[in-house]
Formats: C-alpha cells, sequence, structure tokens
C-alpha cells in the first residue's frame, strides 16, 4: 500500500476516535455515516451502542432502484431523507451527527443537510 494512504487513513481514524469520544458523553442517539468510492451509508445507534435502530444505504435494493444513473451528491441527500422519515417512525427527533472521521463537504453534508430539512436535529 502507499504510504500516503495509510497517513490519510490514520488521520481519518483519529478524527472518528475524537468524535465519537465527545458523543459518548451525550448520552443520545447516534447517527452515523459512512461513504464508500460508490455508496453511502447512513446509520442510527442507540445511546448505549447496542443497537442499530434505524438504517438506509444506497444498495438497499428499493432505494437502489430509484437512484440509478444518480451522482453521489442525489443519492446521499436521498439517503438522509430516508433516514430521517424512518426516524420520525421511531420516535427518533435529535441525534449526534458521527461523520466518522469523513470531512464535512459533499456526500456528507449532503447527508446531512437532508436529514435536517426533514425533521432531525443535531
Amino acid at each position: 500500500m502507499n504510504n500516503n494512504f495509510i497517513k490519510k487513513l490514520k488521520r481519518r481514524i483519529a478524527r472518528k476516535r475524537r468524535c465519537r469520544a465527545k458523543i459518548k458523553n451525550q448520552d443520545i442517539c447516534r447517527l452515523t455515516v459512512y461513504r464508500s468510492s460508490k455508496n453511502i451509508y447512513a446509520q442510527i445507534f442507540s445511546s448505549d451502542n447496542l443497537r442499530v435502530l434505524v438504517s438506509a444505504s444506497s444498495i438497499d435494493v428499493d432505494i437502489k432502484k430509484n437512484l440509478i444513473n444518480q451522482n453521489k451528491k442525489i443519492k446521499s441527500a436521498t439517503i438522509g431523507k430516508i433516514i430521517a422519515e424512518k426516524a420520525k417512525i421511531k420516535g427518533i427527533s435529535k441525534v449526534a451527527f458521527d461523520k466518522s472521521g469523513f470531512k464535512y463537504h459533499g456526500c456528507v453534508k449532503a447527508v446531512a443537510e437532508s436529514a435536517r430539512k426533514h425533521g432531525l436535529s443535531f
């Protein structure tokens, strides 16, 4: 593996650890976003981190049908909308946003803004 890649990965993991340490002290549900090169995943974990309460991703069969030939930002905004709607059904309105060490721009930002727009507060 490339040395620069390993350095970038270590920095992302350090950011992830710092963020999760701060969220742990808040004692509320956690909205986690993970992005790969082609897909985006979002999950809401319980405050004790033992259960996944709600999840949505761009590889779900129902969602994937509607997102064929869409760019990643549109996919991300759709995932944010879906996760917010599922959270409302479960009675979750306030979460802590965990970007998994990714920088807050592009797809991660699209998920966050769409989730806020559709009723989640963080």
